[in-house]
C-alpha cells in the first residue's frame, strides 16, 4: 500500500479523546514495564526502529480539519525522528520501586505534543537488581487497551533470541501534509459519505426489525432503560471525587492468576467479577478510613468493554463501550460480595447493555464534528454518574522480552478525568494479574493506602474462597476442589482471622 493511501480520518470515538482532553486531564494510556538486567538504550531504539514500519500509524500525527468541519486526519510526519519518542532517563540510587513509581507518575503527567506522533517511551536505567524499565505513553485516540496490548506484542519479542523482523519495504517519499483548502474539501466529502453510511445502517436496522423482530434501536433502548436509574439518581461522591489538577501519583500491585482462577472456580463469576470484588473491598476500607459509613452503600464503577469484532483484531483505534456497575462496598463477606457483583454483571450481559451503549455512541457520532469539538472548550458538567473507572485488559500469558531481557512485571497506567481522582487499570501477563492505581494527589494523596487495601481485600477473598496460595502448590493448582453442587467457601470471620497470617 502506498503511503498516500494510508491517511485515514479519525472515527468519532477516536476523535472524542482529542476533543475531551484538558491540561488537568490528559487522555493517554500507558504502562510501567520492568525488565531483568540493564537493557541497552541503543539496542532498544534499533529494535523499535526495525519494527516501526509494522505500525505505520506511529509515524503519523493528527492534523485538524479547517474550522473542525470534519474529524482530524492521520498524516505522515515529514521529520519523524525516533529519538524524539524513545528517550533515556536515569534514576538516582538506590533505584527502588518507590522511586520508579514516583518517576513514572511524573513522566505520565502532561499532554502529549500534538505536533508529532502521539506516543513516547522512556527507558529508565539505574534500577536496583539490576533491572530496567520502560514507561510508555500513547494517546487514547491512537489505541484502546486491547490494541495497546497487540502493539506490545509487536514492540517486544516472544523469545530472548527472536528471528529478524520482517524487512521494511523500499522507502517512499513521505507525502506532504495537504494544504488547508484540500483538507476542507476532503472533510466535506467525508462527512457526506459518513452520512450516507449512517442512512444505510438505519435502513438495515429497519429491515432487521421487520424480519427478525429485533433491532439495534431496541438494543439501544434496553441499554438506556438499564442506565435510567443511574441517570436520575446522582452518585454518592467518594472522598476522591474532586476537581483535578495536573499532578499524578501511582501505586501498583500484583496477584497470582492461578489464585484468581481458583477463586473463580470455587465461587463462580468471571475474572473481571473477581477484580471488581477485590476493588469493592478496598474501596469500602478506604471510605471507612475517611470516616464514611459503608453499610448498604455501593459505588459506581465505569468498566470499558471491548466490542472489537474478530475482523478488527490488530487494528489500532478505539472499539470500546462502557458498563456502569454498582459494586457493594458495605458487604463484609467477600464471597457474598462476589456473588452480588456476578449477579449484576450477568444481568447487564443478558440485557446486552454494552452493545446498546455502543449503538448509542454510533448514533451520537452523527453530531457534526464542529459541535463535538466544543467538548474540550465548554466547562465540564458535574460528575453525577460514576466514582471511578476500572479497566481490565487481557494480556499475553507468556514471557516477553526486549532485546534478550525478560519482562518481569507490567503495570498498566490509565487516564483520569471528570472529577474521578482515582483510576484503576488491570492487565494480565505471564500468569499474574497487575493492578495500576493512578491518582491526583490533591484528590487522593493516600492512594498508597488504597493499594494496601487492595492487597488485604484479595487475601481476604482468597481465604474465604478456600484457595491455597499458589506459591505453596504447583503452578495452576488450586485447593481445595469444589465438592459437588453449590460452591463452598469459608465464612467471613475465618477469612478475617487468616488475613494477618496470609499477609505476612
Amino acid at each position: 500500500m502506498s503511503l498516500e493511501n494510508m491517511n485515514r480520518r479519525l472515527s468519532a470515538q477516536d476523535a472524542s479523546f482529542l476533543y475531551g482532553e484538558r491540561p488537568e486531564a490528559p487522555l493517554h494510556i500507558g504502562s510501567i514495564a520492568v525488565f531483568e538486567g540493564n537493557v541497552p538504550y541503543k539496542r532498544v531504539v534499533e529494535n523499535i526502529a526495525a519494527k516501526i514500519h509494522l505500525i505505520p500509524r506511529y509515524q503519523q500525527r493528527v492534523v485538524p480539519a479547517p474550522f473542525n468541519i470534519g474529524h482530524p486526519t492521520w498524516e505522515w510526519e515529514p521529520e519523524f525522528d525516533i529519538h524524539q519518542h524513545v528517550k533515556r532517563v536515569r534514576i538516582d540510587p538506590p533505584g527502588n520501586d518507590a522511586q520508579l513509581m514516583a518517576l513514572a507518575a511524573k513522566l505520565f503527567e502532561g499532554m502529549l505534543n500534538r505536533n508529532k506522533p502521539l506516543w513516547e517511551i522512556y527507558m529508565v536505567e539505574g534500577l536496583e537488581g539490576p533491572r530496567s524499565a520502560m514507561v510508555s505513553k500513547v494517546h487514547h485516540c491512537l489505541v484502546d487497551g486491547v490494541s495497546g496490548i497487540e502493539l506490545l506484542m509487536i514492540v517486544l519479542d516472544v523469545s530472548p533470541s527472536p528471528p529478524p523482523p520482517m524487512p521494511a519495504p523500499e522507502p517512499e517519499p513521505v507525502p506532504a501534509i495537504p494544504p488547508a483548502p484540500t483538507r476542507l474539501v476532503d472533510a466535506i466529502f467525508d462527512n457526506m459519505t459518513a452520512e450516507l453510511d449512517r442512512i444505510s445502517d438505519y435502513g438495515r436496522s429497519a429491515v432487521d426489525a421487520v424480519v427478525t423482530g429485533d433491532s439495534r434501536i431496541r438494543t439501544a433502548m434496553r441499554s438506556l432503560e438499564a442506565a435510567q436509574p443511574y441517570l436520575s439518581t446522582p452518585v454518592a461522591r467518594a472522598p476522591f471525587n474532586k476537581p483535578l489538577t495536573r499532578d499524578r501519583i501511582v501505586a501498583c500491585s500484583e496477584y497470582s492468576f492461578a489464585e484468581i482462577r481458583g477463586i473463580r472456580a470455587e465461587c463462580g463469576g468471571t475474572v473481571n467479577d473477581v477484580v471488581l470484588t477485590v476493588l469493592a473491598g478496598a474501596l469500602g476500607r478506604y471510605l471507612e478510613r475517611h470516616g464514611e459509613k459503608t453499610a448498604e452503600r455501593s459505588m459506581r464503577v465505569l468498566a470499558p468493554v471491548n466490542v472489537r469484532r474478530e475482523d478488527e483484531r490488530g487494528a489500532l483505534g478505539n472499539r470500546v463501550s462502557m458498563l456502569l456497575i454498582e459494586v457493594p462496598v458495605g458487604v463484609q463477606d467477600p464471597v457474598q460480595r462476589l456473588r452480588a457483583i456476578t449477579e449484576r454483571t450477568e444481568m447487564l450481559k443478558r440485557q446486552n447493555v454494552a452493545a446498546g451503549t455502543d449503538i448509542i455512541g454510533e448514533f451520537l457520532s452523527g453530531v457534526p464534528p464542529i459541535l463535538q469539538s466544543l467538548v474540550g472548550i465548554l466547562p465540564p458538567p458535574r460528575n453525577n454518574l460514576a466514582n471511578l473507572v476500572c479497566t481490565n485488559i487481557p494480556g499475553p500469558m507468556i514471557p516477553l522480552y526486549s532485546v534478550g531481557h525478560r519482562l518481569v512485571a507490567h503495570y498498566p497506567l490509565m487516564p483520569i478525568a471528570w472529577e474521578m481522582g482515582v483510576g484503576c487499570g488491570v492487565t494480565s501477563y505471564n500468569q499474574k494479574l497487575y493492578f495500576g492505581l493512578i491518582a491526583d494527589p490533591n484528590a487522593a494523596p493516600d492512594v498508597a493506602r488504597l493499594k494496601e487495601f487492595l492487597d488485604q481485600a484479595f487475601v481476604e477473598l482468597r481465604s474465604a474462597a478456600g484457595v491455597t496460595r499458589s506459591d505453596l502448590v504447583d503452578l495452576g493448582e488450586v485447593a481445595p476442589a469444589s465438592t459437588g453442587g453449590r460452591k463452598r467457601h469459608r465464612p467471613a470471620p475465618a477469612a478475617s482471622q487468616a488475613l494477618a497470617a496470609d499477609a505476612s
